[in-house]
């Protein structure tokens, strides 16, 4: 099959090695082309624009950072809908909004062609392992025609509803996930300024009511001092903003999920750490615990 994959990033890049180690044909684009290189030098065929994507792909995924570049890949100059063609396939796999994903599949249906919004849980390890979690929106023909893709990618996909609905599931995630790293973060400050053995409190924890993946995943690259991005702070930090505009139009309030928000604005605005991991939230505290 031939497939194409636009945005080859931490996560892009792992997700599209799994497509060519199936034995399709990949063609990618990327602003930068050197973060390309490695599917490059695997084999994969490079696009100057999405739009040449789009002329070498049956399926044509994108995974790009914020809103405003999917809707530059999807509308703008060079872009995927200037030149699809009816019996193609589109995926958004970026963590977007979902009035996004149902504008993007409105403009696909109205060229014949099928649209999914895909975003995924399971940061970058999981991108590597192809153990994924995809939380699926839009048509279920659609769908089922690419589920043989999305299962070199992850081992659990799921399809939650039409055009939105993936990126609402991911929502949910990421509110579980901002709850999740908080608790993380505080829970080794606490221990260090307690005096504990930090190795020994996740081995403990890890085996108890408080274990999550956030601690299993996190927690030992904090003790390293590693805040490589797994997932970017500022990635994460506008997926917040996002969930909470979206409670926002339901009229819920999520109060817990907006202390999160603000704590992820003071490290990635106010210190200017969006390009750390995640897990760079405990910076906030971290020197304040002590040695």
């Amino acid at each position: 099959m031939k497939i194409g994959f636009i945005g080859t990033g931490v996560m892009g890049s792992a997700i599209a090695e799994h497509v060519l180690a199936a034995g399709h044909q990949l063609t990618v684009f990327n602003r930068t082309k050197a973060k390309a290189q490695s599917l490059l030098n695997q084999g994969a065929l490079w696009a100057e624009t999405p739009l040449d994507v789009v002329a070498n792909s049956e399926i044509i995924f994108s995974m790009v950072g914020y809103p405003q570049d999917v809707e530059a890949i999807y509308f703008g100059a060079a872009g995927i809908f200037e030149g699809i063609r009816p019996g193609q396939i589109v995926v958004d796999m970026t963590t977007s909004t979902p009035t996004l994903a149902i504008r993007i599949a409105a403009a696909a249906k109205a060229r014949q062609v099928g649209a999914l919004d895909a975003p995924v849980s399971g940061g970058d390890i999981g991108a590597k392992k192809a153990t994924l979690t995809v939380m699926v929106g839009g048509d279920q023909a659609t769908f089922e025609q690419v589920m043989p893709v999305f299962e070199l990618m992850g081992q659990s996909v799921h399809r939650f509803g039409d055009a939105g609905a993936g990126q609402h599931a991911k929502m949910a995630n990421q509110i579980m996930i901002a709850g999740t790293m908080t608790g993380l973060t505080e829970m080794l400050v606490y221990a260090k300024a307690a005096g504990l053995s930090l190795t020994d409190v996740l081995a403990t924890l890890s085996h108890g009511g408080a274990d999550n993946w956030s601690m299993d995943t996190y927690g030992p690259r904090i003790l390293k001092d590693d805040y490589t991005p797994g997932f970017f702070a500022k990635h994460f930090l506008k997926d917040l903003r996002i969930a909470l505009n979206e409670a926002e139009k339901m009229h819920l309030d999520l109060p817990a999920t907006q202390v999160a928000k603000a704590l992820y604005e003071q490290l990635v605005d106010d210190q200017h750490l969006g390009d750390d991991g995640t897990q760079a939230l405990v910076k906030l505290w971290w020197d304040q615990a002590g040695k």
